[in-house]
This record gives structure tokens, sequence and C-alpha cells, in this order.
């Protein structure tokens, strides 16, 4: 068994929990498999869950200061130079080594608007969608370690 193999099958099983939980506790599905996809496409370590928390928060605050503020700035010119200064402020906080990881800022910016502003429930499902990315990647790692070479085939 491959790295990769251990990983697809502790993914599949693990999706289908957060599926469950996510219904189960109020969470948005979707919103915390953005979450799970954040942490994936990070380094993945202990340390890339916590830049994907704070990532994925700090980008749902820019999406909120951009909606809240289309109230004042309203739909012109204005409106795009604002979008042109949280982008360029999303990648200038890169700059901060617990806020480098740029990918999970843009995603935490496209929830808040892909939830309608429901920055409520969508950061603790982005939260918890990233632990359970983080649960995935770490125990099909195990499993792989664990996996006794007997039961593998060749090309597995």
């Amino acid at each position: 068994m491959t790295p990769l193999i251990a990983i697809a099958i502790t993914t599949g099983i693990l999706s289908g929990i957060w599926a469950w939980f996510s219904v189960a506790f109020g969470l948005v599905t979707w919103i915390g498999f953005i979450g799970c996809t954040s942490y994936f496409a990070s380094q993945g370590c202990w340390r890339s869950l916590i830049t994907t928390w704070l990532t994925n928060t700090t980008g749902v605050f820019w999406g909120m200061l951009l909606i809240k503020g289309a109230d004042l700035w309203g739909q012109g010119v204005f409106s795009f130079m604002m979008v042109a200064i949280v982008a360029f402020m999303m990648c200038f906080q890169g700059k901060q080594r617990w806020l480098s990881y740029i990918p999970g800022t843009f995603a935490g910016c496209c929830i808040a608007f892909g939830s309608n502003g429901a920055w409520q429930i969508a950061i603790p499902s982005l939260l918890v969608g990233a632990l359970f990315g983080f649960a995935m990647k770490q125990s099909g790692l195990l499993l792989f370690k664990i996996w006794p070479a007997r039961f593998a085939k060749k090309g597995d």
C-alpha cells in the first residue's frame, strides 16, 4: 500500500463522517470541505493546521470587510478600488509567518461571499473542516506505517 492509497482510504471514511457530523452539529458541510482542502494544500503538519486556521479566518474577515463595506461605498468604481486594496492586503499579510499561506486567506474570503456573510457559522465550519483534513492525512500516514508488509501486494 502506498501513502496515497492509505490517505485515500482514511479520507473516504472521514469524509463520510464529516458529512454526518456537520449536519448533526449544524455546520455547513461544503464550507468544512473547503477548510479540509485548505489544509491538504498546505505543508501538512501541526504548524500547517494552525496556519490554515489563521489564514482561513482572516480571509473571512477580509471578505466581511468587503461585504459590509459595500453598504458604505456602494457598487461603483470605489468598490472596485476597495477590492484591489483588500486583495493587496490579503497578500501583504503573508509577510507574517503565521499568515503566509495566502491561498488559505483567499479561500476564507471566498467563504465569506459564498455563505452570504454568515461568518458565525462559516468560521466554525472552516475550522472543524480543517481539523478533519488534518485527521484524514495523519490517519492515512499512520495506516501506511502500520499496514503489515505481508498483506501488501507488489505494486500496491
